[in-house]
């Protein structure tokens, strides 16, 4: 509730993230897709889903963008926490690029130069 005088927000129940990420395994190789918005409150979401893929200690993950309307900074850093991971852990990580809007967080901050970009799953599941 919103209190004009005090400028402050007052939060009546609890916030459902609009994000929902779907993992499937396509010739031993994980591919998470999220959809919805990826910002601070569901980043969460993403980056358990991103370890559970890599516990599997798979050859490749992939990670399809195609389907977010949103992210924000926090997706981001998930985005690159779990690269990161996926480099440690000696497993290709590649990324389905998603719509402009979702695109642009990574080109603002020159990521998309970074992180490697494939045009379908299929590149990298057909491959390992």
């Amino acid at each position: 509730m919103f209190c004009p005088a005090a400028r402050t927000f007052r939060l009546t129940g609890a916030f459902v993230p609009n994000l929902r990420v779907d993992t499937t395994i396509e010739n031993g190789i994980p591919v998470v897709a999220p959809s919805g918005d990826l910002d601070l409150a569901s980043a969460s979401l993403l980056e358990r889903a991103l370890v559970d893929a890599l516990a599997t200690d798979p050859p490749a993950i992939v990670l399809d963008l195609r389907d977010l309307e949103f992210m924000d900074s926090s997706g981001l850093r998930t985005v690159i926490v779990a690269a990161r991971r996926a480099e440690e852990d000696a497993s290709r990580f590649a990324l389905v690029p998603g719509k402009a809007q979702v695109m642009r967080v990574f080109e603002i901050t020159r990521m998309e130069e970074r992180l490697e970009f494939v045009a379908d799953p299929a590149t990298v599941t057909e491959t390992g």
